[in-house]
């Protein structure tokens, strides 16, 4: 589990690979708290002349995701929040693939009981359960 401390030192880890191909100091803008990590802003510090930020190409974001401990460059041709959205899709269908991997090996070992059969219908439009099949 990453700390906010730590997903910053990522961050700025890769900031300073980028440092070496362009002219200007590169800085984290904004950090922004998700349930489960960070999005970290970052671009150009403010030239001291004009005043102004010099333009970046291709300086997405950071999603830095705690608990999984996963530095995530996002693009910027896409709005953030669907980014947010297709990484939290991700996670579940990763959680789910855990969770029948962890039961289909459970199976496997005999340590958990097995699935029960589902609900069928009778005849006469009741249901039964598995384990209330009529014995034969």
């Amino acid at each position: 589990m990453l700390t906010e401390e730590d997903a910053r030192r990522l961050v700025l880890a890769e900031i300073y690979a980028v440092r070496d191909r362009v002219e200007y100091d590169l800085q984290i803008q904004r950090v922004e708290a998700l349930p489960f990590g960070w999005i970290f802003y970052w671009g150009a510090v403010r030239d001291g002349r004009r005043g102004k930020r010099p333009p970046l190409g291709g300086n997405g974001p950071f999603l830095v995701d705690g608990e999984n401990e996963r530095l995530i460059g996002l693009a910027t041709c896409a709005p953030v929040a669907h980014q947010i959205a297709d990484y939290e899709r991700r996670l579940r269908r990763e959680a789910h693939a855990r969770n029948l991997a962890a039961k289909q090996a459970a199976q496997q070992r005999g340590t958990a009981p097995p699935a029960s059969a589902p609900e069928r219908p009778q005849r006469d439009g009741t249901f039964w359960l598995g384990s209330d099949r009529p014995q034969r």
